[in-house]
């Protein structure tokens, strides 16, 4: 006897043979005729009405969507999607990575969904070239890795992000940070503070980025530049978006960040943010947008720590141009107001861990001014070292531990008197 896919195979390939010579369908025509095949398919007579619908929905999705994973995608509790060939897919729920029992029908079938996202954002991927960020039309941030590079099958991840608007206050009841840093980070943006937000893979840095925004004032001038589009800045009226372009085979040439960066010069920016500086153009982020007359510009980083943040931009200065070191670091003084790093806990949650000032030169060294810091309890930290069960909770507090050294900013914005 055959099972339920033998059967959704069979009525989906009766459905593809009526698509080869007819005319395009909207989303609603195509539902309308997988309804009539499946009601008009006999050797399905023996399902349930509740399987029938199911198996509707499947073929749809099959077609139209993103196959099995479109469940995923329509299911707010999921953040990340982890596909690792046809027949391993994991998620992520609260910071917490579990397998599903999903699988494509076969690596073709996989390599099709690939196809269809990245060719909605006008990018390519093959053996050529294996390796692409896109995203989809919701905001989601995609990347594939085929093979030569990858072993164990076309490998698919997707990052989610939510519907709603993320917010300062939606942060604070999550326990990413209090209300007094909130504020100070609030008055900071108000008063054109040069701002990188730093921290690990999964950290939330997009998404601070991104609540970070709703401070920036309504009639300001914003350009953001990423890689992949997916910062929701809310509340900015003039608003220009730009994204990359790898090179492609109609001879359309690489479109870098460092490009954008240069060009959004020209455009008379109040702000310019970039979504992410991994390299080279962390010069132009630094020397040009941050130290060139638009005060107010914002960036993420991977790095460990605040200290490390610096160190780390000194890095990929470097991969782009031959300056001394100590010219490199002024620039980074200079630029640079503000660092917030963010952590992913042990217990998966994500918190503001520092803030930190940037406050000059001193023997040839750039010197922090931490002004907040986030420190366990006694309870955790104590049954942390000695071994105690204390439940998976991280409880702490972001403390103010020190105070902004220079406040002309402030003071030219009208914040502090």
């Amino acid at each position: 006897m055959k099972d339920n896919r033998c059967y959704m195979q069979e009525v989906r390939n009766r459905i593809m043979k009526d698509l080869e010579f007819g005319e395009e369908l909207s989303d609603g025509q195509m539902k309308d005729l997988i309804s009539r095949h499946l009601m008009e398919y006999q050797s399905i007579g023996h399902l349930s009405l509740r399987d029938r619908t199911r198996m509707g929905k499947e073929i749809f999705y099959s077609l139209r969507k993103l196959d099995v994973l479109q469940e995923l995608m329509e299911d707010d509790s999921v953040t990340e999607i982890m596909v690792n060939g046809k027949d391993h897919v994991f998620v992520e729920r609260e910071g917490r990575i579990s397998r599903t029992p999903l699988s494509f029908e076969s690596e073709e079938k996989l390599l099709q969904v690939i196809q269809q996202i990245v060719s909605g954002c006008n990018r390519a991927v093959n053996e050529a070239s294996p390796i692409v960020d896109a995203r989809l039309p919701g905001g989601a941030r995609v990347n594939v890795v085929l093979s030569p590079i990858a072993l164990n099958g076309p490998i698919l991840t997707i990052r989610r992000f939510s519907d709603q608007p993320m917010t300062m206050e939606r942060l604070q009841e999550a326990g990413a940070l209090n209300q007094e840093a909130a504020e100070f980070l609030e008055k900071a943006v108000r008063a054109k503070y040069n701002i990188l937000v730093s921290g690990g893979t999964g950290s939330g840095k997009t998404t601070f980025l991104n609540a970070l925004s709703q401070f920036i004032p309504p009639d300001e001038r914003v350009i953001t530049i990423e890689d992949s589009a997916e910062l929701q800045l809310w509340g900015v009226e003039n608003l220009i978006r730009m994204e990359t372009r790898n090179a492609n085979i109609e001879g359309g040439r690489q479109i870098t960040i460092r490009d954008l960066i240069r060009t959004s010069l020209r455009m008379r920016p109040d702000r310019i943010i970039v979504g992410e500086v991994r390299g080279p153009e962390a010069l132009d982020m630094v020397g040009s947008a941050m130290n060139c007359g638009h005060d107010g510009s914002m960036s993420t980083a991977h790095a460990n720590s605040a200290a490390d943040m610096l160190v780390r931009l000194e890095t990929m200065i470097l991969m782009g141009v031959e300056l001394p070191v100590s010219a490199i670091r002024r620039q980074i003084a200079s630029g640079v107001d503000l660092i917030v790093h963010l952590a992913r806990l042990r217990d998966k949650s994500r918190k503001v861990v520092n803030i930190s000032e940037v406050t000059g030169m001193e023997k040839e060294a750039i010197m922090l001014n931490p002004l907040f810091e986030f420190r366990e309890t006694r309870e955790t930290r104590e049954t942390r070292e000695t071994g105690e069960k204390c439940g998976d909770q991280v409880k702490g507090e972001l403390y103010r531990i020190g105070e902004l050294k220079f406040t002309f900013k402030l003071e030219n914005a009208g914040l502090i008197s």
